[in-house]
């Protein structure tokens, strides 16, 4: 019998609005809340039936919707009886059968992934994107944002247990849809020079689509946030320049937060790599509630939060490579420090620095979960 860790919570008692209080920093927290983006399919598997006594349920499966459906209860379960107050869904999770693609049509490699117990994975192709020229743009296939299906996020909201709300992500942020999909690293990175008015087309149409389901969705009863990806960086820089970002991306982040706010939501922003060029930027202009991925060799969570915990709210931080190496008392002393300079004065959530991914220990996930749970603060 799998060990329990306190995990999975008999009576959970998610509250999403005493989770939003305390992450706008309005509200003291009564007790450690928890955050993550994503979970990988190999860990979400083995909590669901070794811990939950669930089915896993592919929801790319044979039975179409009842696929689909049977996967959306299966992450509730999991969301709820593991203590978050809120569930987060990727558009890929749900419309795509989990596969890794963008609702952008794009170059993807799928090589076999190396990792035994992991899905197959798909990667940008850097060198070799779609649009090139202006024909290029012209003659690409321009997803049609009406088309896209509405059920699976209003399933969700009518089968949400009480007290837990919805955060969606509808696909790859604004720079990724640039970088990774419609035009590639490479090619991007020439066309920043040699083609600017071309670039500023394809991110003004690639923002547009994606603004434009999001306005689709903000009726969407239990919602309340979105909840993006899009990495802007690496370890020692931005992935394109700040001066970049601020003329290609940032008005789009800033446009959807606008959105957002205005329909009295949250605005959290996943970005991997390092923040200190732009997190100005982030705060001031785009109006980023909480923000999310943490690395210790860029900058420690506990760093980030006292410098910034004051002015934007932040979402999980333990370091992935200690999440994936320390042994477990080790990773309890951690967590521990982490929860001592984070965790008492509001505008934190616990979780890993990056996701859950198919590499972490499940024993070291649920010793940080067990460290938050018995956390007062």
């Amino acid at each position: 019998m799998a060990e329990t860790y306190g995990l999975p919570l008999e009576n959970p008692e998610p509250d999403i609005r005493e989770f939003k209080n305390v992450m706008l920093r309005e509200k003291v927290p009564e007790r450690v809340h928890f955050a993550e983006i994503l979970f990988d399919k190999a860990p979400v598997k083995y909590l669901l039936e070794k811990y939950l006594g669930r089915e896993w349920v592919d929801p790319g499966g044979s039975r179409g919707r009842k696929s689909v459906e049977a996967y959306l209860d299966n992450m509730i379960q999991l969301w709820h009886k593991f203590g978050y107050d809120y569930i987060r869904i990727e558009r890929n999770e749900i419309l795509t059968g989990g596969k890794n693609e963008s609702i952008f049509p794009g170059n993807w490699k799928t090589p076999a992934d190396s990792n035994e117990n992991g899905d197959q994975r798909s990667w940008a192709n850097e060198n070799e994107g779609l649009i090139n020229s202006w024909e290029d743009f012209e003659e690409y296939s321009w997803p049609a944002v009406d088309e896209i299906p509405m059920w699976p996020y209003e399933y969700l909201s009518e089968n949400l247990p009480e007290g837990m709300g919805l955060f969606v992500s509808f696909t790859e942020g604004f720079l990724e849809n640039l970088m990774n999909v419609t035009v590639g690293y490479v090619p991007l990175s020439r066309m920043l020079h040699r083609q600017p008015d071309l670039l500023k087309a394809i991110s003004d149409k690639v923002g547009e689509t994606i603004i434009s389901f999001y306005r689709r969705i903000m009726d969407l009863p239990r919602l309340h946030g979105v909840f993006q990806g899009d990495d802007l960086g690496f370890k020692t820089s931005t992935l394109i320049s700040p001066e970049h970002l601020r003329k290609y991306v940032l008005p789009w982040h800033e446009k959807l937060a606008n959105l957002v706010h205005q329909n009295d939501l949250l605005y959290f922003l996943h970005t991997c790599g390092t923040k200190g060029p732009i997190i100005e930027d982030l705060i001031e202009d785009v109006g980023v509630d909480a923000i999310h991925s943490f690395e210790d060799q860029i900058k420690p969570v506990t760093t980030f939060y006292e410098e910034y915990g004051d002015r934007i709210g932040v979402l999980g931080g333990i370091d992935m490579d200690k999440l994936t190496r320390l042994p477990e008392r080790k990773l309890r002393e951690y967590v521990r420090k982490v929860l001592e300079k984070c965790a008492s004065s509001g505008g934190y959530a616990l979780g890993a620095g990056n996701s859950v991914a198919d590499y972490v220990p499940i024993e070291n996930y649920l010793a940080m979960m067990e460290e938050g749970l018995n956390w007062n603060p």
